[in-house]
C-alpha cells in the first residue's frame, strides 16, 4: 500500500481519515454483532430481489450520506497522491465493494436486512462524494488547502489532525463530566463480569474494597480543565507559529463548549442545553484556558510530554468516579434512540479517543526524525 502524499511530499490526512470512515461504516452496518447464523439463503440473493415496498426519506438520506465521506476521502487521497489516474472510478468501486461486503454479511444477521436499494444508494453516495473531491481539485481548492496546511502545520501532522477532527464527534457522546472522555473502567468491569458469569474465571476479577465515589467539585474542576487542555496541547504539537496556536486555542475551547451543549440538547432536550455549565465546570474551563495560554510558547516536544502527563492524570482521575444512576439512565436512552448506530459510533469515540491520543503521543515521543530538531522551534 502506498503512502498518500501531495505534490510537496507532505503526508495527507485523507488516507487515515478514510480508514477511520471504513471502520465506522463497518460498525454501523453490522451492529449489534449478535446472533450470527446461516439463514439458508444465498448471501447475494438481495441483489436480484424485488425492490422493497416501504422506504423513507430518512433511510435514503442515511445511505447516501453514510458513503459520501468515504468516496470523498478516497478520491482526495488518490488526487493528492498523483499516482491514481482514475481517482473517482477507483473511489466509487472501492466504496461499492465495501457496501457489497457489508450487505452480504448482513444476510447472516437476523436483526439486519440486506437491500439492493441500500447498495445502490451507498454507491451513489460514494460517487457524489468522489465527484465533490474531483470538482474541488479542479477548482483549485485542494491546492489552496495544501498551501494552508504547509503554512499552519508541520510536515508530519496527519495523526494529530485526524484526532482533532474526531474529537468533536467524540464530544457528542454524553459524558458524566463535561469534556471527560475515556471513562471506561466501571463499564469494563461490568462487561467482564457479565462475560465471565457462570465460569471459574469470574473469581479472577479484582474486587474493590471501597466503591467508587463521585468526584468532589475540586476534582471535577481539574477534570474539566484537563479535558479542555488536552486537545490544545495536541494541536500545539503540530501548529507552526505562536499566533496560530492562539487561534487554535480559541477554536478548540469554542468547539468544546458548543459540542457539549449540543450533546446535552440531544440527550436532555433543548431547554437543558446549558444545564451542565455549573460553577465547577466554568472554573474548569477558565482554568484549562489559562493553562493552555501559559503553555503557548513551549516547544513541540515539551508540549507532547505535558500532553502525556495531562492524559494520564485525566484518565486516572476520571476513572476513579462512578457513573451515576441518572447518567446511566441517560445512556440507555441514548443507546436506544433513533440514531442508534450513530450513537454507538459516538460512544466508542468517546471511550477510545483519549487512549488513541495517548498512543499517538507515546509514538511521537519515542521517535525522533532527522528534521525534527529544526521543526521543534515555534515561530513568532
Amino acid at each position: 500500500m502506498q503512502r498518500s502524499e501531495n505534490d510537496g511530499g507532505v503526508p495527507t490526512s485523507s488516507w487515515p481519515l478514510a480508514l477511520a470512515t471504513v471502520c465506522l461504516i463497518i460498525y454501523a452496518s453490522l451492529y449489534p454483532f449478535a446472533d450470527w447464523r446461516n439463514q439458508g439463503i444465498s448471501p447475494l440473493k438481495f441483489l436480484t430481489a424485488s425492490l422493497p415496498r416501504y422506504w423513507t426519506g430518512f433511510d435514503v438520506g442515511v445511505n447516501l450520506a453514510g458513503y459520501a465521506p468515504l468516496g470523498f476521502l478516497l478520491a482526495l487521497t488518490a488526487l493528492r497522491s498523483g499516482r491514481v489516474r482514475w481517482a473517482v472510478s477507483v473511489a466509487v468501486l472501492s466504496a461499492a465493494a465495501l457496501s457489497l461486503l457489508m450487505e452480504t454479511l448482513q444476510s447472516y444477521l437476523p436483526s439486519r436486512v440486506p437491500s439492493n436499494v441500500d447498495f445502490a444508494l451507498n454507491a451513489a453516495g460514494a460517487w457524489l462524494g468522489a465527484c465533490s473531491a474531483w470538482l474541488l481539485e479542479k477548482a483549485g481548492a485542494i491546492a489552496r488547502w495544501s498551501r494552508v496546511r504547509a503554512r499552519w502545520f508541520v510536515r508530519d501532522a496527519r495523526g494529530a489532525l485526524v484526532l482533532l477532527a474526531l474529537w468533536p464527534v467524540a464530544l457528542l457522546f454524553p459524558a458524566s463530566v463535561p469534556l471527560g472522555l475515556g471513562q471506561v473502567v466501571e463499564r469494563l468491569e461490568y462487561w467482564l463480569a457479565d462475560l465471565l458469569t457462570d465460569t471459574p474465571f469470574l473469581e479472577w476479577l479484582p474486587v474493590r474494597d471501597i466503591e467508587l465515589q463521585p468526584l468532589v467539585p475540586g476534582a471535577e474542576v481539574i477534570c474539566v480543565a484537563l479535558g479542555a487542555l488536552i486537545p490544545c496541547l495536541l494541536a500545539y504539537g503540530v501548529v507552526r507559529t505562536l499566533p496560530q496556536r492562539a487561534a487554535f486555542l480559541v477554536a478548540v475551547l469554542g468547539t468544546g463548549i458548543a459540542l457539549t451543549a449540543l450533546s446535552a440538547a440531544l440527550s436532555y432536550g433543548p431547554d437543558h442545553a446549558w444545564a451542565w455549565l455549573d460553577l465547577p465546570v466554568q472554573v474548569g474551563l477558565v482554568g484549562g484556558g489559562v493553562l493552555a495560554l501559559l503553555l503557548l510558547p513551549v516547544p513541540r516536544r515539551v508540549s507532547a510530554a505535558v500532553l502525556l502527563l495531562a492524559l494520564s492524570a485525566h484518565l486516572s482521575l476520571l476513572n476513579q468516579a462512578p457513573v451515576g444512576p441518572y447518567f446511566a439512565e441517560t445512556l440507555q436512552i441514548w443507546e436506544q434512540g433513533r440514531f442508534v448506530r450513530f450513537n454507538g459510533l459516538a460512544q466508542w469515540l468517546g471511550w477510545l479517543w483519549p487512549f488513541a491520543a495517548l498512543s499517538y503521543v507515546l509514538v511521537r515521543l519515542s521517535m525522533r526524525k532527522p528534521g525534527e530538531a529544526v521543526e521543534s522551534k515555534i515561530g513568532a
